[in-house]
Order: C-alpha cells, then sequence, then structure tokens
C-alpha cells in the first residue's frame, strides 16, 4: 500500500510482519485493518486452507493485491471463487507485485508450468501464443463491449482457443482493462482528436509490430521503449504520448506527468488469466469444473469493476490535472479510415494469425453479437 501514510502505514507494516503481506493486504482492502479480531480470523481461515487443501494452485501477477480498485485485476476475487467453486478443497496461493516474474517473463513461466496460473497482457503472452495477437488489430474490437463479445463467442473458442492450448496454456478467462488511449506529455499543448493531430508524434509503443504498424498509419513515429523507461522518456520528451488505458496510466503513476488523455479505443487493453494446461489436465475432472466454474465468475466480476475502476483513475487523474477527450461520432471514423481493419495493409495479419481473411470476418462478426455479458464504455 504505497499510497497509504503515517499511521494507517504504520499499522498495515505491523500486521503484515505478524500475519503476512497478503493477509494484510486483504485485510487494508476489506476495511478491518484496524479489527485485531478480524485480522487475526483472516490469518487464522488462510490457514486453515492451507492445511485443509488437497490441490495447490501458485498464482502470479505484477499487481499489487489493492491495486482492483483502480485497475480491475482481480486476483483475490478469484482465489476465493476457486476455494468455494472446489468444494474447498484447492487452495491459490497469490504472489502479486511481480514477485515472481511479470510481462513476457511471467507468461513464459506459466507455459514451462514454473508458475500453474497467472495474469498477463495478451500483447505479453503474443510471444508465446501469437494467434491473441489479433485483438492489437484496430478498429474492430477495441470497445469493452465488443471485446466481452469476442473473446466468449464460439468463433473465438473454435478458432483461437485450440492455438492457445496448443502452446502450453489454458485460457481462464479474457477481460479487458478499457480500451488503449492517447495519452499526451505535459507541455504537449493539446488533445489528440483525430490522426491528423498525430503527424510527428513521438508515440511510445511496447513491443508489438502490429502496434507499431497502427501508429504509422495514423501518422506517428512509433518508438519502442521498455515499460520501467517510459516514464523517464515521457518526462524528457524523448516521447511525446504513450497509450496504455486510464487505470494502466493512474495505476503505475503517470497522472502527474499527463496534459490530456484522448478515449480513441482502438484497440483493447486486454489480459488473460491462465493456467499452464498440463497442470490443469492433471487435476480429477470435478476439480476441473470448479476451476472453470470460478474462472467464469471471476470474469463476471472483473468486467463488472471496469466502470468503478475507471471513475477512480480518472479521480486521480483529475487531481493532478490531467484532462481528458472523448472522440466525436465523426473523428472516430476518421481513425476507423485511416487506421482500422478494413485497410488492406492488415490482410497480412489476418491471414497470419487467423488462418484467412474468412476467419478473421467470423471473429469480426462475433465481435459486434451481444453475448451474455455487459460493460460499458466510457462516455465522457
Amino acid at each position: 500500500m504505497d499510497n497509504k501514510a503515517g499511521p494507517e502505514r504504520r499499522r498495515f507494516l505491523d500486521v503484515a510482519g505478524r500475519y503476512g503481506f497478503t493477509v494484510a493486504v486483504l485485510a487494508g482492502t476489506g476495511g478491518f485493518l484496524w479489527s485485531d479480531d478480524a485480522v487475526a480470523q483472516t490469518s487464522k481461515e488462510d490457514e486453515s486452507r492451507r492445511k485443509a487443501a488437497k490441490y495447490n494452485m501458485m498464482f502470479a501477477t505484477e499487481y499489487k493485491l489493492e491495486d482492483y480498485v483502480k485497475y480491475p485485476v482481480m486476483q483475490a476475487a478469484f482465489r476465493d471463487n476457486v476455494w468455494k467453486a472446489s468444494g474447498e478443497k484447492m487452495y491459490v496461493r497469490l504472489f502479486p507485485a511481480g514477485q515472481l516474474a511479470v510481462g513476457a517473463a511471467l507468461a513464459q513461466r506459466i507455459q514451462a508450468g514454473t508458475v500453474q496460473g497467472g495474469a498477463v497482457s495478451l500483447s505479453n503472452f503474443s510471444p508465446y501464443t501469437k494467434a491473441v495477437d489479433l485483438i492489437n488489430i484496430p478498429y474492430w474490437c477495441g470497445e469493452n463491449q465488443k471485446f466481452a463479445n469476442l473473446v466468449n463467442s464460439k468463433a473465438w473458442n473454435d478458432e483461437i482457443t485450440p492455438k492457445v492450448l496448443d502452446k502450453g496454456y489454458k485460457p481462464m478467462f479474457y477481460f479487458t482493462v478499457d480500451p488503449r488511449t492517447v495519452a499526451t506529455r505535459r507541455g504537449f499543448g493539446k488533445a489528440i482528436k483525430t490522426p491528423d493531430d498525430m503527424k510527428g508524434v513521438k508515440m511510445r509503443v511496447p513491443p508489438s509490430k502490429l502496434l507499431q504498424k497502427f501508429y504509422r498509419l495514423a501518422g506517428a513515429n512509433p518508438t519502442v521503449v521498455s515499460w520501467g523507461e517510459t516514464a523517464t522518456a515521457i518526462k524528457q520528451g524523448v516521447a511525446d504520448a504513450l497509450d496504455p488505458a486510464l487505470a494502466a496510466l493512474a495505476t503505475f503513476g503517470f497522472s502527474d506527468i499527463l496534459e490530456t488523455v484522448s478515449f480513441v479505443r482502438s484497440v483493447p487493453d486486454a489480459q488473460m488469466f491462465a493456467a499452464n494446461n498440463a497442470w490443469f489436465n492433471a487435476l480429477p475432472k470435478d476439480q476441473q469444473a470448479g476451476f472453470d466454474e470460478a474462472s467464469r465468475l471471476t470474469q463476471i466480476q472483473t468486467f463488472a469493476q471496469i466502470e468503478k475502476a475507471r471513475a477512480e483513475s480518472m479521480r486521480i487523474m483529475t487531481a493532478t490535472g490531467t484532462k481528458f477527450y472523448n472522440p466525436t461520432p465523426a473523428e472516430f471514423q476518421r481513425w476507423a479510415e485511416q487506421c482500422g481493419e478494413a485497410r488492406k495493409e492488415w490482410d497480412e495479419d489476418k491471414i497470419e494469425l487467423a488462418g484467412s481473411v474468412a476467419a478473421f470476418e467470423k471473429l469480426k462478426a462475433a465481435a459486434n453479437t451481444k453475448g451474455s455479458i455487459t460493460v460499458g464504455d466510457y462516455q465522457g
């Protein structure tokens, strides 16, 4: 809880020292940090679960447990859902805040089975299972509702899931933390409204060839900068802008160095909860069914948290002076025309990642067909 100060931080550190970090965070996020009885009971319940469990899972993320308030990675909820859905037979030990690995390194550990499961962005999964990189073709599944429709569709399960399983991953569920944005540094002087505003912009990008192509089509100069060096690059003007979802910008400390955030809704800032497939297949059938049910429930909870997380992220960034811009329908159309999936430049990527343009069109139809989950986008 880095944002805690004074007595509350001292209390958190005291509880962590006596009962462990996980219990301290659960107490803090549950609102009972100051209750000795409640903290002791939480510790007792956690130890009781660990001893009673017949099956164990190590689950890792790069996010703190309390980050779910502004970044909807519901790892504590997943832990509890698994316990209940397994008939109180499976204990999930959480390793948050990058304790074991982050990004592509964590994806590799899940694939190798040294970690049984974790939450990783699809961009970081893509080196190991490149089919999921399809979502980084812009303007076909960027909106939250379209992404939810897509990843829960029969088309996705038929076309993409076998390719993910083939690479050693058991996809538990997919989610997004909102679409990617275009966020400009302090002193840049204007909000990005259309691709016309992107000419010559030094755009920080992750090592994704699809995102680099997108920003070149928009007229920007994409520059690959590692995530750990991005804040410094923005402060020093090495990069003018970056594209994570609002929740990521607020969670990772960009609130005081950004001038504007434009909700261009190009591609989803998407993640996957994934398990090692061999580990999952070794579980008894009843435990597999319980694990799948826990994953289903956690996905619903995650999508439900997006709007709350967005509101908290906006509050944090508004307090430091960041301004927000929501493009008009005509401006969205300009983005789609200049950079979107209908351009011929994307055909080679559709063929490589989906197998054919026709297969991609099936996935696109699925994204536009309302599924069982309802989730909202920022409306301004």
